[in-house]
């Protein structure tokens, strides 16, 4: 989605300025044809080959992207930095950026999913929540749509806001989203309703995963009652609030279990759990595997 979206964005912007003002190549390890997540094989034009200063280079890489040999890419990528490329990523392109050293200091963004950790495995990143994000020499989206953010930020920067706006008119992209907007949806708006007392709950829960508030902190920092509170976890995610916030915890635990080499012990304390045997208890229950078998990507069974 990420690729098509930024080549189909560039495709027509030549379109629409009735010449060639872009032009670009895929490149792959080795120049190999690779497989795309629907399971389409996508043809590369060559491999990694030298970059020169004038040239973008934009790191396109999936979900797993933690999984993958990054050796060849990482070391691709170092040499047209000193090239003096400016380098960006689209979807979880930022992970590769940052594996490579190429984001220490810097401010970047990555997919909701992958934020936390990336969060844990690259501390020295500014990461953000903005849609996407380009800070000098570096670049970087959230996925989705996004990219399609950045492909229209960067032919305003080339060719100016004119053929930017009627590129995003080809595309029904009437609402060009600006650096400063927040990629991040908030958890009320993503599970779609808009009570703004439990969307200020929901986004304290969030940003305090590590160290859970307790129900009663939580109902006076929004100022209501702690009945009101249960009330409204009742009504709209019929659920309590205990139970809600743990399962955001774990959540957070499985997305670390399989996005990071942390120990389960290291995860059950970012999680805010106290006993790691709670905590597998827990999390068997939730996901019907325990965190160990989910590192080793075992099925449940009996013993895990």
């Amino acid at each position: 989605m990420s690729l098509t979206h930024a080549l189909e964005t560039l495709r027509i912007a030549n379109r629409m300025a009735g010449s060639k003002r872009f032009d670009w190549v895929i490149c792959a390890e080795n120049g190999e044809t690779v497989e795309d997540s629907l399971g389409a094989r996508f043809p590369v034009d060559h491999g990694f080959e030298e970059a020169h200063r004038d040239d973008v280079v934009i790191v396109c890489s999936g979900q797993d992207v933690q999984k993958q040999p990054l050796t060849a890419v990482t070391n691709w990528i170092r040499r047209c930095a000193r090239n003096g490329c400016r380098i960006g990523g689209l979807f979880t392109g930022a992970y590769v950026l940052a594996k490579s050293g190429l984001l220490d200091g810097h401010a970047a963004t990555i997919h909701w999913e992958n934020r936390q950790a990336f969060l844990e495995e690259f501390p020295e990143v500014n990461l953000t929540e903005y849609t996407f994000v380009c800070e000098g020499s570096r670049l970087s989206t959230a996925g989705g749509t996004a990219a399609i953010d950045l492909i229209l930020h960067m032919v305003a920067e080339a060719e100016g806001e004119a053929l930017s706006n009627l590129v995003a008119d080809q595309l029904h992209y009437t609402n060009i989203r600006v650096l400063q907007f927040s990629a991040r949806m908030q958890v009320a708006d993503r599970i779609g309703f808009r009570h703004p007392k439990l969307s200020e709950i929901l986004a304290l829960m969030e940003t305090n995963l590590e160290e859970p508030l307790r129900p009663g902190d939580l109902a006076e920092t929004v100022n209501i009652s702690t009945r009101q509170l249960e009330r409204l976890f009742r009504r709209y995610l019929h659920s309590t609030p205990k139970k809600y916030y743990v399962d955001m915890r774990l959540q957070r635990a499985q997305n670390l279990l399989l996005q990071t080499n942390m120990s389960v012990t290291n995860v059950c304390v970012a999680c805010g759990f106290n006993s790691t045997s709670h905590f597998a208890r827990l999390f068997r229950q939730r996901y019907g595997v325990s965190p160990h078998r989910l590192r080793k990507g075992q099925p449940s069974g009996d013993g895990a």
